[in-house]
């Protein structure tokens, strides 16, 4: 782990039974609320993604965007947002998912990319890969490359990666199913 990660890793705070009991949130408010620490997430997001030369940066809803945004500043492309139903304003492509109980869906405009567009994606958060993976297929729908993915925290035991076989993924701190107090403890991660 280098100097930068350990800072990540560092500023990502766990809230314990929030937002109900039994949950550890992990919390990345502060991350994004040090200087030191979103230019230093960003950087290791740059370093992951630069030698594969993308076109487009993907940011998934709602914490995607930070980093997402930031990243595709700094390496020169463009950022493209994917959104829950109903968020975007004109004809959109939509992908739906299955939840432990129901079913979700993410969005992209039309002409977001396409043909010739080498994407990468990038969210706060892998967790079980349902989001990210629809997300992939979207994407793939839409005719653009899916080059990788990558992610500020990956929760490890929860195996998200394997629903993003064939792809690239890259995290930048894992949480590698740690002991927590109660048995039914469960690790959730989000944001501001």
């Amino acid at each position: 782990m280098n100097a930068r990660e350990r800072l990540i890793r560092s500023l990502v705070r766990d809230v314990p039974d929030f937002p109900k009991p039994g949950i550890v949130f992990k919390d990345i408010t502060p991350l994004v609320g040090s200087s030191a620490g979103l230019r230093a997430a960003v950087a290791e997001l740059a370093a992951r993604c630069r030698g594969r030369r993308p076109t487009k940066i993907v940011g998934v809803e709602s914490r995607g965007f930070i980093f997402g945004a930031a990243l595709a500043d700094r390496l020169g492309v463009g950022f493209v947002p994917v959104r829950k139903p109903g968020k975007l304003p004109w004809k959109v492509r939509r992908e739906r998912y299955a939840l432990e109980y129901g079913t979700d869906a993410v969005e992209i405009h039309r002409d977001a990319v396409g043909p010739g567009d080498r994407v990468f994606v990038v969210d706060d958060l892998l967790a079980t890969g349902g989001t990210a993976a629809a997300t992939i297929r979207l994407i793939r729908r839409c005719g653009a490359r899916v080059l990788g993915a990558a992610f500020v925290i990956e929760l490890a035991s929860l195996h998200g990666r394997r629903r993003l076989r064939g792809v690239p993924v890259h995290s930048l701190v894992r949480f590698d199913g740690e002991r927590p107090s109660r048995p039914t403890r469960k690790l959730l991660a989000c944001g501001p």
